[in-house]
């Protein structure tokens, strides 16, 4: 007699087998781990009649928040650190001339930063847009150029926001100066980074000696240094660490963690401070029946976005995975 698995038995099935194969990246499975410490171990998403797909996370440490952004409609979900449960905080379809929403980030005001993806492209409409942590619309600006997908962002030790093209070898920025906003094109690094088919440029993160930014160029595996100072673009050297369909990247000290997407892995890298090489410590798989995108830590938990790209059309649960670190 053959018995058929639910969705929560293959979950549990493939989590076993990947911690069975693989060494440990955090202290316990990339899957949906139990509550800890009054601490939920999935957060729930809120999804639409149609089907909601998720990409960017963002967190306030010091607030205890996240946000998460849904491309399929714009909307931005937020949620806090002890509650299971997320609610939609900012409306989509439209509103504030946001139909799909991809990076999150926030600087140490609060501030909300959400890159638009392909937004803008063809339609005239925002590529970037900054709100007040209660809400309030600060910005909504458009990226020079015609051919911007701004995938994710991060905050520079200048205080600007950096933001990767996923449709050229770009790195764009947000400056507030006077109380004004802009958005420019802060480097171009055609030339030296090739141009591939799919996603090119998406993950970013500041390296520890805050001298440069680190991007993951997912469709051929690879990490690029574009130092802050003179804005040129090396190939950050990692020994030929497997990390195609590298999508979010999060740096705590020296550890690297890259989000391999349709890979199904993260890859954990020791960084050097000045981001100029990476060695690889471990892959470890994660659940098969998941694609996560983008991940953030907040009070010492990792939060990744199963994102439901591999859905046609997407089921919930929709959830926010999360995991202690490893000590």
């Amino acid at each position: 007699m053959t018995t058929a698995l639910n969705a929560p038995m293959k979950r549990t099935l493939a989590a076993i087998v990947a911690a069975a194969i693989l060494p440990p990246l955090l202290a316990s499975p990339v899957t949906a781990s139990p509550a800890t410490e009054g601490r939920p171990g999935t957060y729930q998403l809120t999804g639409g009649p149609g089907g909601s797909k998720f990409e960017g996370i963002g967190v306030d440490g010091a607030r205890g928040l996240f946000y998460v952004s849904e491309t399929t409609g714009g909307e931005i979900h937020r949620g806090t650190a002890m509650s299971a449960q997320t609610e939609e905080w900012l409306a989509g379809n439209g509103t504030d001339g946001r139909f799909t929403a991809r990076g999150v980030t926030t600087d140490d005001a609060g501030r909300v930063y959400i890159a638009g993806g392909p937004n803008g492209i063809g339609t005239g409409r925002p590529d970037l847009w900054v709100y007040s942590p209660d809400g309030e619309l600060l910005a909504a600006l458009r990226a020079p150029g015609d051919n911007v997908f701004l995938n994710d962002v991060a905050i520079g030790p200048d205080g600007a926001a950096y933001v990767t093209n996923s449709n050229a070898p770009q790195v764009f920025r947000v400056l507030h100066d006077d109380g004004e906003w802009s958005l420019d094109r802060w480097t171009d690094a055609t030339g030296t980074i090739t141009q591939a088919a799919g996603f090119n440029l998406g993950g970013v993160v500041v390296t520890a000696d805050g001298s440069a930014l680190v991007v993951a160029q997912g469709n051929v595996g690879a990490l690029w240094r574009f130092d802050l100072r003179t804005a040129v673009a090396t190939r950050v050297e990692t020994g030929g660490a497997e990390l195609t369909d590298a999508d979010g990247l999060v740096r705590q000290g020296s550890r690297l963690t890259v989000v391999r997407n349709f890979a199904r892995s993260l890859a954990t890298l020791q960084l050097a401070d000045d981001g100029h090489s990476a060695a690889l410590v471990s892959q470890q798989a994660t659940d098969p029946t998941r694609v996560l995108t983008t991940a953030k830590v907040l009070r010492g938990r990792i939060l990744l976005v199963d994102s439901k790209f591999d859905e046609p059309v997407a089921a919930g649960p929709y959830e926010v995975v999360t995991g202690p670190l490893a000590p």
